[in-house]
């Protein structure tokens, strides 16, 4: 039974699973987890406990996670924000503070510093990723710059943060934000992105919650159109799927992906990408608006 699970978004092993899935699969035991929040500007999520293995995705700066099991460094837990399960070191995370308040603000800037003042002449303490939530508890103005403080302290430049609950009108307009980011197979950050990571990272700072490879977002993003939408009938923020790629539309011609032909997110003719990638990935197989 266990096997009729999607196991990137159902977190089970045979020793141990989620209490989630108590009564529709069979584990040694079921545990609720324990809520933490990742710590790190980046933290990879891998398939196992390896090192050596490829990344299946990423979690940025606050976002949270269930931990269900903590062993030799690794923390085997499952996102918050979109389901996905998997192992990630234990050491990225921050431990469990049910004081922390929660998060106000998201970083709406590709990138942006933490500083330990209010006053970028300082030196910065970290940086952290477009999508990355922050609680603000305080504001400050230096020299006609205006920052905001976190409740860790550290300040960062106000026009780099949005309220979580003002989300922004054009996803497509964070997309363009990170036109030259370099691909990376699993990447979900302005410091190396894919094609479905480019998506979900967009779309989360218009406040939607995607989940995160290609086959799922085509399965459930937004409404699905017709393909004589391909004839003239497409329009910015459309998205095009291929088996095992997808792209932004930028306007009824032109689309935004992350892909491993340019290695970065490149903006092509949608014809030209549909032409160039067909050997590959065929013809798209779906379109959708979300």
């Amino acid at each position: 039974m266990s096997e009729k699970l999607d196991r990137r978004i159902h977190a089970f092993r045979d020793d141990l699973a989620s209490e989630a899935l108590k009564g529709k699969i069979t584990a040694g035991k079921f545990v609720r987890g324990e809520r933490r929040r990742v710590s790190s500007s980046v933290v990879d999520m891998r398939p196992k406990p390896d090192i050596n293995l490829g990344i299946d995705t990423q979690m940025i700066y606050g976002d949270m996670v269930r931990v269900f099991d903590v062993a030799d460094g690794w923390a085997w837990c499952q996102s918050l924000r979109d389901n996905y399960v998997g192992y990630v070191a234990d050491d990225q995370l921050a431990a469990r503070d049910i004081t922390a308040p929660p998060s106000t603000h998201l970083i709406s800037a590709p990138r942006t510093f933490a500083y330990p003042e209010a006053d970028m002449k300082s030196p910065h303490s970290n940086i952290l990723s477009v999508g990355s939530s922050l609680a603000i508890v305080g504001e400050a103005e230096t020299r006609g710059t205006r920052y905001l403080k976190c409740s860790k302290g550290q300040f960062y430049i106000e026009r780099h943060l949005v309220p979580i609950d003002q989300p922004v009108d054009d996803y497509v307009s964070i997309a363009e934000k990170l036109i030259h980011t370099p691909y990376l197979w699993g990447g979900s950050s302005a410091f190396g992105i894919d094609c479905s990571g480019l998506v979900q990272l967009s779309l989360l700072l218009a406040g939607k919650k995607v989940q995160r490879d290609s086959d799922m977002q085509a399965a459930s993003i937004g409404t699905e159109l017709g393909f004589s939408a391909m004839n003239g009938g497409l329009q910015r923020g459309d998205l095009v799927f291929w088996k095992g790629h997808v792209g932004i539309m930028r306007d009824e011609q032109e689309l935004i992906h992350a892909n491993g032909h340019t290695m970065d997110v490149a903006v092509e003719l949608l014809e030209d990408a549909i032409e160039r990638i067909g050997y590959l990935y065929g013809f798209p197989t779906t379109l959708r608006r979300p």
